[in-house]
């Protein structure tokens, strides 16, 4: 099928044209600068036969709520938005590059720079689901890189509300990265299908390809639909991408949209988890916070971040190696390493490649330093016992078993709103969520048991007791 000639740029106040960019099904994008001030900007111009009084209220209130949106820093920004002369309405947006859409089909992209990508652009559309947004249209080719490489995402929705006014046929739907139940027409969008089209955006960086796509098959939309529809998840094919990370991806893109993550930050904060297994700095989150002009930059910060999960069961057949119990010399040396600042404790641990007798002279040397501020540490030995005695502990585990599953849930023990769950279930690893209900696979004859902590900034509370259950279909 050809593909169409772009329509004319309009003339635009303030504004010189430059030359196409691309075309779409609904609008054009053009290449403009802006006179004052003084800046080459991205123009997407709608098309005159698509355009009328609903078409034209509807891209009004898209364009306001594209304009509330961009101030998130991994949402593209919109400076202004019109009607030309000649009745078409436009949107004036900062110069970016879809280069990212070409290179994970042409070149490998390094795990990290994915998961980086990941969390920003998943941090951009929980702030929308947070404003009641949802974008529907969530795919590789709407992820653009600004001039400095920062990931943004576009699109917000336009095309879904054109599709709304328009007949079914018309909407360009993004077959490869829609969940079965958008693509069965049993819903237009939900949380779930979004964290599902995340999941395949993710998984299409990684793979080179859409997740259901199968080199050397045919793989029209027909043929997509139908993999789709049965969500059998094939894996990346990567020796780099861990095994968490593939686990992650597949639990979202269940068939069953309660058997997926609950939201997308609980799906970005497992991607964090990964990014702390492969030992790379933690990408933070960018979600809008109430409070947030009452915290510090460096208090923001630390809160999106969660730390390496504690007490992970390791995957079948791994063996634990079993850790040495520290000497004498060593568990006195630590006890007093962690009691000193860190200027002290750099000093003291240079020295660990003397000899035995050497290094018994700097922890008596330590030891004195410590005595002379030893009523200070011991306030914040206190202090920190009792911060780690404030979170609460999960009680009440319930389990009841489905036809392939068994759901677990429990009340509330009383979170903050920035906690979240750490689940340890069996032959899993533990598993970070902010829900009180968590649902597992099981067959027949099988024994699965769950342990539940509440994780607070990092730091998980005590485990419930082990709720178990033996299995039968």
């Amino acid at each position: 099928m050809a593909r169409r000639l772009p329509s004319l740029p309009p003339v635009l106040a303030g504004f010189t044209h430059v030359h196409v960019l691309g075309s779409g099904g609904f609008a054009d994008v053009f290449l403009y600068e802006q006179n004052m001030p003084r800046r080459q900007v991205a123009v997407k111009v709608m098309l005159s036969e698509v355009v009328n009084d609903q078409v034209r209220q509807m891209f009004q209130a898209e364009a306001n709520l594209m304009a509330q949106l961009s101030s998130h820093p991994a949402i593209l920004t919109v400076y202004q938005a019109s009607v030309s002369s000649d009745g078409r309405p436009y949107l004036v947006m900062e110069l970016c590059s879809a280069r990212l859409s070409d290179r994970y089909r042409r070149e490998r992209i390094p795990v990290p720079e994915v998961l980086r990508i990941a969390v920003k652009i998943g941090s951009a559309i929980e702030t929308a689901h947070r404003s009641g947004v949802l974008h529907r249209d969530i795919k590789p080719s709407n992820i653009l890189l600004t001039a400095y490489g920062h990931p943004v995402l576009s699109d917000f929705g336009i095309a879904s509300t054109l599709g709304d006014a328009e007949s079914n046929d018309a909407v360009g739907m993004s077959i490869p990265w829609s969940a079965p139940e958008v693509l069965a027409d049993e819903t237009p969008g939900t949380i779930a299908s979004e964290v599902w089209s995340f999941a395949a955006t993710v998984y299409s960086l990684l793979a080179g390809r859409s997740p259901f796509e199968q080199p050397g098959e045919p793989n029209k939309s027909n043929d997509l639909m139908a993999r789709i529809n049965k969500a059998r998840v094939q894996p990346i094919g990567r020796p780099d991408v861990p095994s968490r990370l593939e686990r992650a991806l597949q639990r979202a893109m269940s068939r069953r949209p309660d058997l997926r993550q609950g939201s997308i930050l609980e799906l970005v904060r497992e991607l964090q988890g990964v990014e702390t297994e492969l030992g790379v700095q933690q990408t933070p989150t960018e979600v809008a916070m109430d409070d947030w002009a009452l915290a510090t930059v460096s208090d923001l910060e630390e809160r999106t971040r969660i730390r390496g999960v504690a007490g992970a069961i390791p995957p079948p057949g791994a063996r634990r190696r079993r850790r040495r119990p520290p000497t004498v010399e060593q568990d006195v040396a630590g006890t007093v390493l962690r009691s000193m600042s860190p200027v002290s404790r750099s000093t003291a641990t240079s020295v660990s490649d003397q000899p035995r007798r050497v290094q018994w002279l700097a922890v008596g040397l330590v030891a004195v330093a410590v005595l002379v501020i030893g009523t200070g540490a011991i306030a914040t030995g206190v202090v920190a016992r009792e911060n780690a005695a404030d979170i609460p502990t999960v009680t009440g585990i319930d389990a009841v078993p489905g036809s392939d599953t068994i759901e677990f849930s429990w009340p509330d023990p009383g979170l903050l709103p920035s906690d979240s769950y750490q689940i340890s279930a069996t032959e899993q690893r533990a598993i970070i969520q902010t829900r009180s209900e968590f649902t597992i696979a099981a067959v027949d004859g099988e024994r699965v048991c769950v342990t539940v902590a509440v994780n607070r900034d990092g730091r998980s509370g005590p485990p419930s007791a082990e709720k178990c259950v033996d299995f039968a279909s």
